[in-house]
This record gives structure tokens, C-alpha cells and sequence, in this order.
């Protein structure tokens, strides 16, 4: 950065100040985020990775083992909402304080600016509101302690920062592929100059003997992540113009719009900035290939996101940078009167809202866990027939409840923990949120009755089944989720699949 222009675009910044109003934001925005966490009702995905947790291994059917790990730790402290999401709450304000010392070694010369930027990263809807735990929170963490010390690295050249940020990058490989992206990212930026290939194979050795865990994962549990991630989820995708001007609509709005303005005036600079640049510009270039056939998650590019308002810091004067914080708590102020409006109002209040039976759901899982519980044989198991409601009644239950089913391709756990011979002969209550039409299930057992359950004016069903055919569900069930899910590529050494070497399957 030349020294005197950027010292006459920070000329206006008022460090005092700025590092006061920094502060009291990150204490206000960390209580609010504390208390949505704490009250916030538990999502499927959230109470889904919940179990990887209560259940630790070197792997999981969709993803590596990271969050698994993490939920392990926390729910060793308690599984209550707050203590499962506090690493979450905390993981946003940490990358501000990140980003805070990053600008100001870019420009020590003046720390108003830094703290400014500071407080428009806290400020954003979805640092600010989004304090679920998922694969994306040890992702973002990572994928952001890795970039820091690239930077850090580019800055100095110490070779040292690069072993950090293999380190790191190996940590988000082991949360969740898109990690290679970063990956991607390092290659182009360094592999110019032979100093950057040296520094390149630091990154890579010291990534991956981690990347290795769950290779070796993979190759002893069906290639589950890689059937998942690469080929099951990827199925009858076609070009569409739609998820293009979706991934550009999602992404101005993530940015904000005046910070999206901001960004496309400062692509001229993006060459002075390319340590910086090159970290989200080309994670989010690959995002926008990739649209053209699929949507983009919104979480999917939240990893790469402090790197754009790095860059925004470094391109801004202070009197800018100030306005951005301002517009954009204007513009988080409806989504947290909208989160609060879901926590505090009763489930009445949203009766005629398309929100209205998940918000039943989600808030009444309790009632609904005790309901089901009543009058079960002994020998009897509860199920659901989808992995969602399976996986929040398993968090309210305190105990792990399968899915009955083929299921989809996302969220196949049970095909790894659940051994359905051990339910033969049983009776088997299976919960769904539509209708069950008793035909389906009567292959599947002796007698089959529907039941009702309702919660605030919706209907949930379940039905009873009794003296479960494990054989029929065998060849029913068990054997198209092998066909449909388990073409494991003739290319890739299998070492072991507990789904079909479980239930006497041979590979498709």
C-alpha cells in the first residue's frame, strides 16, 4: 500500500472515538447474540449435528469430523442451546477483533479506521443473527485463522506464518470441503514466483496429514463424504440463469448494497490489495461457476467474507466506513425485531403465516416427544420419516431416534449408527408432520395404526406398527438405499462399508 495516499484516506478517523464505539458495540452486539442463542428454538440441522457430538468418530456421512468434535466438547458442559451455539457467538466477534488488527498493520499510522471497520463487521445481519452450529462454524473459524496468517505471511514473508496457515487450513479441510477453495486461492496467488512454490508446499505439508483423517475416514466408510458432496447432491443439475441472478442477489445482500456499490468502485485497486483480494475473489468466482447449475447456499460463502471487508477497510476513508455502520444496524434492526418476534410471541400469533406450522413444530418438539413416548411398548422404538424431525425429536428425547425410510441424499448418519435387524419383531411408532397413509407401512409389519397428535391447531401423525419385517424392509428399503446412494466409483479402494457389509449388500 502506498503510504501516503492511504495516510490521506484515513485522515478523518478519529481513533478515541472509534476504538469507544467498537467497544460498546461488541459488547452490545455480543449480549444480543448470547441471548438469541440462549432462546432461539433448536433447528433440525443444528440438533442433527447434535448427535455427530454425542456420538464422536473420525467421520460422518456428510462432512468431516470438525463440528462433531466441537458439539462434543460443548455438550460435555451441557446441551443447552446456549452452551451447544456458544462457540458460535463468540466465533463472529473473535474475527472482528482478527479484522480490527489486520487493518491496523496494513495502516498503523491510523487506528480509527480499523476500529470503524470493526464495528461495521459486528454490525452485519448475519454475524450479527446467525448463531446456529453447524459444519460452517469450525469452517469460517479456520478458514479465517489460515487466511490471517497468509496475510500475515505476504506481509513479512516469515516463512513461519505459512506453517500456520497450513495448520489452519487443514482444521477447515477437516470442517467441510469447501475449505479447497482456500486452498485454491493460496495456489493462484503464490504459485508465481518459485519463493511462492516453496512456501505453497509449507501449506500443503502441514495440512495434509490432517486432510488425511478423513481420507482414510472415506476409504474404511463407503466414500460417504465424496458420494455425498460430489456425486448424490449433484444429480439431474442443468444450467439456469435463476440460481445465477439468485447467487448475485444473495451476495449483494450479504455484502449489504452500499458496500457492494463500494466493492465494484474499488476494483481498481484490487491489484495493490491481491494478498487480500485473491482470498475471497476467487472462492467467490468459483461460487458464481457453480450457479449456473446449483444453488448457492447462503452459509456457503460466509467462510470467505471478512476477506471482502478486509479489503473494503483498505479501499475506504474513515467518513465512509462510518456511514457503512450506521446504514447497515438500520438494516439489521428488522431481522433481529424478526428473530425476537419468533422467540417471544406465542405460536398463535403466527396462525395465517406460511412460518406458522414449522414454528409449531419447533417449539412444541418437547410436547410432541412426550406424546409419543406415552403408551410405547417396551420393546417399542420411535422413529420419524425424515431426518429432519427425526434428528429434533432425538435432541428433545435425549436420545437418538432413526429415520424410517429411504430418506434423501443429505443426512444418511442412521446408514452408519443404526442396525435395523435389532428392531425385528418390534413394534415401531413412526412420526411424520404430513399424513400417513397406513398402506405404505403395512408391507413393513403386521398391523398398522394411524394416530394424530395436535399442537396449536396443527396435525402431526404417527403410526404404529407392530411385529417389524426386517427381511421386507431389507429388500424394500435397505437395498434401494444401496443402489440409490451406494454406486461408490469402481476408482476409488474401498476398505470397508458398514451399510452394506452390515446388511449382507453387495456393492452396486
Amino acid at each position: 500500500m502506498n503510504l501516503n495516499s492511504t495516510r490521506s484516506l484515513y485522515a478523518g478517523a478519529d481513533p478515541v472515538r472509534a476504538r469507544q464505539v467498537f467497544q460498546w458495540t461488541f459488547v452490545i452486539t455480543l449480549m444480543i447474540k448470547m441471548w438469541l442463542a440462549a432462546y432461539f428454538p433448536m433447528t433440525g440441522d443444528e440438533a442433527f449435528f447434535y448427535q455427530w457430538g454425542v456420538f464422536p468418530a473420525w467421520g460422518y456421512s456428510d462432512h468431516p469430523p470438525m463440528v462433531g468434535w466441537l458439539l462434543f466438547v460443548l455438550n460435555s458442559v451441557s446441551a443447552h442451546p446456549l452452551s451447544l451455539r456458544f462457540f458460535t457467538v463468540l466465533m463472529w466477534s473473535l474475527i472482528a477483533l482478527g479484522l480490527v488488527d489486520l487493518l491496523r498493520r496494513l495502516a498503523p499510522y491510523q487506528d480509527g479506521a480499523a476500529y470503524r471497520l470493526g464495528t461495521l463487521f459486528l454490525l452485519l445481519p448475519f454475524t450479527l443473527l446467525l448463531n446456529l452450529v453447524t459444519t460452517d462454524t469450525p469452517l469460517i473459524f479456520f478458514i479465517f485463522l489460515s487466511g490471517y496468517c497468509f496475510i500475515r505471511g505476504t506481509m513479512s514473508d516469515k516463512l513461519f506464518w505459512f506453517f500456520g496457515a497450513g495448520i489452519f487450513l487443514g482444521g477447515a479441510l477437516l470442517s467441510k470441503y469447501f475449505a479447497g477453495l482456500l486452498a485454491i486461492a493460496y495456489f493462484v496467488y503464490l504459485c508465481r514466483s518459485r519463493r511462492g512454490w516453496l512456501k505453497l508446499i509449507i501449506i500443503a505439508a502441514c495440512s495434509a496429514p490432517l486432510f488425511a483423517i478423513t481420507v482414510a475416514f472415506n476409504a474404511n466408510n463407503c466414500w460417504t463424504n465424496v458420494m455425498f458432496n460430489m456425486i448424490n447432491r449433484n444429480e439431474n443439475t442443468q444450467f439456469s440463469f435463476y440460481t445465477i441472478g439468485e447467487y448475485v442477489l444473495m451476495m449483494i445482500y450479504l455484502i449489504t448494497p452500499w458496500v457492494f456499490v463500494k466493492l465494484l468502485r474499488s476494483g481498481g485497486m484490487m491489484i495493490q490489495r491481491g494478498a487480500i483480494v485473491v482470498l475471497f475473489l476467487v472462492p467467490f468466482a468459483l461460487f458464481l461457476f457453480l450457479s449456473m447449475e446449483k444453488t448457492i447456499g447462503l452459509h456457503w460463502v460466509l467462510g470467505f467474507m471478512p476477506f471482502l471487508f478486509l479489503f473494503i477497510g483498505t479501499t475506504s476513508n474513515a467518513d465512509d466506513l462510518r456511514k457503512y455502520a450506521k446504514w447497515t444496524a438500520w438494516f439489521a434492526v428488522p431481522h433481529f425485531l424478526f428473530l425476537a418476534a419468533i422467540i417471544l410471541l406465542p405460536t398463535t400469533m403466527w396462525k395465517g403465516y406460511a412460518l406458522h406450522d414449522d414454528i409449531v413444530f419447533h417449539k412444541e418438539a418437547p410436547t410432541i416427544v412426550n406424546t409419543l413416548r406415552r403408551g410405547l411398548p417396551a420393546d417399542g422404538a420411535i422413529m420419524a420419516r425424515a431426518y429432519t424431525p427425526a434428528a429434533l425429536l432425538s435432541y428433545h428425547a435425549g436420545e437418538y431416534w432413526p429415520t424410517f425410510g429411504t430418506g434423501k441424499f443429505h443426512a444418511r448418519q442412521d446408514d452408519l449408527n443404526v442396525d435395523f435387524k435389532n428392531y425385528a419383531g418390534k413394534t415401531i411408532r413412526i412420526f411424520d408432520r404430513r399424513a400417513i397413509n397406513a398402506d405404505e407401512l403395512k408391507p413393513y409389519f403386521s398391523t398398522v395404526t394411524v394416530h394424530t397428535i395436535d399442537a396449536d391447531g396443527v396435525t402431526f401423525w404417527y403410526a404404529d406398527g407392530k411385529d417389524f419385517n426386517y427381511e421386507v424392509y431389507r429388500e424394500r428399503i435397505l437395498k434401494t438405499i444401496a443402489d440409490r446412494y451406494y454406486r461408490i466409483p469402481s476408482f476409488l479402494p474401498l476398505y470397508g462399508c458398514q451399510f452394506l457389509e452390515r446388511y449382507d449388500i453387495k456393492r452396486p
